[in-house]
């Protein structure tokens, strides 16, 4: 199945709106915002299907009007089901100046025998607020499908004023190359990222605190790494999905705590 999502904001009067809006079956968008007044716009994105089918092509484009601030929601755990070709995901974001942008969508659960490959590119214009998460699991652990999915494939890319400044590649392929051994997971089973653009710079003793509160949690391995363009990368390795994904929210509220858009807070919904 070919999908497309549209998003489009409006900044007005301080006020973050939905604006144009366009999705084609499985999709829809949801507004959850609570606070209709409220500087911060709450979305999520649904989905009717059960997960990604063979030969699914998802569409998916994001922009951000100028001062806009978007909190964007997933509806559930992301399935990838028995496939014998894959399906793909491409994702674009495009932040006008002065922009705030969260997503931490629920984790990714590949099915076995599933393939899959997504892109996402993130556009940044000038002072702008960028949180990002992914979580990517094992499979159904408690089917005895660990690492039985064909491919797993992500590309993320930030640019900031057209100019790219971070790229992740993370290519899985566990027929091929063994996710326990070293060099890989070693024996861990989950695994996450945060990435972290402010639009103010960023200061060491957010790092420090980011470090010291990871330090902290059971059962995790973790990294975090200062990357060109004023920004941060944080990469976890786990056994639980959803500790990880509780791992990557408090991330997001510690950062925004600790920037300009402390005014500003989002509503973390859920």
């Amino acid at each position: 199945m070919n999908a497309q999502l549209l998003i489009q904001t409006h900044f007005a009067d301080g006020i973050t709106r939905l604006g144009k809006t366009y999705f084609t079956p499985p999709f829809k968008v949801a507004n959850i915002t609570e606070n209709k007044q409220s500087t911060w716009l709450q979305l999520m994105i649904m989905n009717s299907s059960p997960g990604i089918l063979e030969g699914d092509e998802y569409e998916i484009r994001i922009d951000l009007d100028k001062g806009s601030r978007l909190h964007l929601h997933s509806q559930s755990y992301q399935r990838l089901f028995q496939m014998k070709k894959g399906a793909s995901q491409h994702l674009e974001i495009r932040l006008a100046d002065n922009c705030s942008f969260t997503y931490i969508p629920h984790p990714c659960v590949p099915h076995e025998h599933s393939a899959f490959k997504s892109t996402n590119k993130i556009y940044l214009s000038a002072n702008c607020n960028l949180i990002w998460g992914e979580v990517l699991t094992c499979g159904r652990k408690l089917n005895g499908e660990v690492f039985r999915f064909s491919s797993y494939h992500t590309i993320t890319e930030v640019y900031k004023e057209d100019k790219i400044i971070l790229k992740e590649n993370l290519l899985m392929q566990p027929s091929m190359v063994d996710p326990n051994r070293i060099g890989q997971l070693e024996g861990f089973t989950h695994q996450a990222s945060f990435i972290y653009f402010p639009a103010e710079n960023l200061r060491a003793e957010d790092i420090d605190q980011i470090h010291e509160w990871l330090m902290n949690q059971n059962d995790i391995e973790f990294g975090i790494t200062q990357v060109a363009g004023n920004g941060m990368m944080v990469r976890m390795l786990g056994h639980g999905a959803e500790l990880l994904y509780h791992n990557l929210f408090t991330l997001a509220k510690m950062v925004q705590e600790s920037t300009i858009v402390k005014s500003v807070k989002p509503e973390y919904a859920g």
